[in-house]
């Protein structure tokens, strides 16, 4: 009877623990969050619907929030142990906004969202919990575009790689081309691949959902970093291929250059870098796999 009796002043212990996240807490800091950072929020979500290097910006708090459900008995079992050094950094987040703000410097104040958040957390949670959130919190890097200076110095180069890719392997074919920087005089027109052809939005995508695959399918945490950093090379084939088979059509229709067929293009080879990325997951694997039978054998 007492075994029984101590037993379930254990469990109303624990429940008692578990009851102690402070729920209350956290949606009021919730609340004052978004009404802090409302202007900037829906400028951001405005760029996601208008800027096409972020439309996968509309899926990177939803995914992010499902891993925190997922995760949520892990979090509910911790004992939040608050922490004033988040205290400090949502002070820091609001500083940072401040100052972006006053600068016109929206990278800096956009992302100072999500340094009041994770302060907020680190806040009421405590360090272990910052450590369960911490993957979905470092997806939401996603939503932020990059900053104007950044995203000049990345896509003129992939332009120019594009474009000279593109002029090997058409004057390889056989087909007469002429490249002046990242233009392409053809026989039958001109091709310039602007910056939105640089291959910046399907980079970004792609490593974004890379992070998410490996997280959702593969147990390993070092095999996100791998897939983020085989995107990199995937992505700029992918799309110095698109150039070239852009001018290759050309040739025969010219129409089919621009407009629909073109984006149709895109996505179609898009696809194809995604199942390259995919079958790179494999090789990883089997080649990991290989070396440990062959480790376990040997030993």
């Amino acid at each position: 009877m007492a075994t029984f009796a101590n037993s379930l002043q254990d469990r109303n212990t624990a429940s008692a623990e578990k009851a102690q996240l402070p729920w209350a807490a956290l949606a009021w800091f919730g609340v004052l969050l978004i009404a802090c950072y409302a202007p900037l929020l829906y400028g951001l979500v405005r760029q996601w619907a208008t800027d096409e290097d972020m439309g996968h910006g509309f899926f990177v708090p939803l995914v992010s929030a499902f891993i925190i459900w997922q995760r949520r008995a892990e979090i509910l079992a911790v004992k939040p142990v608050p922490s004033y050094w988040g205290l400090a950094l949502v002070i820091f987040g609001g500083l940072q906004m401040m100052a972006g703000t006053l600068g016109a410097q929206i990278f800096i104040a956009r992302t100072a969202f999500l340094v009041s958040l994770v302060g907020a957390i680190w806040f009421l949670g405590g360090t272990r919990t910052l450590r369960i959130l911490a993957f979905p919190l470092c997806l939401l890097v996603f939503m932020f575009p990059l900053p104007a200076i950044i995203y000049a110095r990345i896509t003129l180069p992939l332009q120019l790689f594009a474009s000279s890719v593109a002029e090997t392997l058409l004057s390889f074919m056989g087909i007469p081309v002429l490249r002046d920087g990242n233009v392409l005089e053809l026989a039958s027109q001109k091709l310039s691949v602007v910056e939105a052809c640089s291959g910046i939005r399907s980079l970004l995508t792609l490593s974004y959902l890379a992070l998410v695959f490996a997280y959702f399918f593969d147990k390993k945490v070092w095999m996100r970093w791998v897939l983020l950093a085989a995107t990199v090379p995937i992505a700029i084939a992918a799309n110095a291929s698109r150039v070239t088979l852009t001018g290759i059509i050309s040739e025969y229709r010219t129409d089919l250059a621009h407009g629909f067929f073109h984006t149709l293009e895109g996505w179609v080879l898009f696809a194809v870098a995604g199942f390259l990325l995919f079958l790179f997951h494999q090789f990883v694997n089997r080649a990991y796999n290989a070396a440990q039978e062959k480790r376990t054998f040997t030993t």
